[in-house]
């Protein structure tokens, strides 16, 4: 009985080890999109419109990371995906800003990135097709952020540019 009462309590706090936070200032669903928007008008491309059932999977899926927050992206997603991971509370704004930062990165003549730099952070922000967007951020205790956004449709083809 001792192990159940300490497994039982083991269990608890590892589920109150990572929480969903309530969308605050800079992590609105307004937020979010206006930072991908914005990153998305720079290059000629239409604004994305929040989605609840794309927010529900990136939840569903935050909610996954709750053991780890480790950046693996979700397995089968019908989604693109961008996560972004920090020791802080970084705010869903700062996020993006991180993805959208990777641009310099980025050579549309070449539709490539540079050698030993990502830019499909990027690149998945701006995706032209992509027209509906759902994020969701997770902090762990003392522990960091974990932030996802997902993309309906996903972007990302090889050989296909952004816009």
């Amino acid at each position: 009985m001792v192990f159940c009462k300490n497994s039982l309590a083991l269990f608890f706090l590892l589920s109150l080890a990572c929480q969903i936070l309530p969308l605050n200032a800079q992590d609105s669903p307004q937020d979010y999109l206006n930072a991908h928007n914005q990153a998305r008008a720079a290059v000629g491309v239409g604004p994305m419109t929040w989605d609840n059932n794309v927010a529900a999977f990136a939840r569903n899926y935050a909610n996954q990371r709750a053991g780890d927050c480790n950046l693996v992206h979700s397995s089968n997603r019908p989604y693109g995906e961008n996560l972004a991971k920090s020791s802080g509370n970084v705010s869903g704004k700062d996020a993006v800003k991180m993805w959208v930062d990777e641009r310099a990165y980025y050579n549309y003549n070449s539709n490539s990135c540079a050698a030993g730099k990502q830019c499909g952070h990027y690149t998945q922000v701006v995706w032209h097709n992509s027209v509906l967007l759902g994020c969701a951020k997770m902090k762990r205790n003392n522990e960091g952020t974990f932030i996802g956004c997902n993309n309906d449709p996903p972007g990302n083809f090889d050989g296909k540019r952004p816009y």
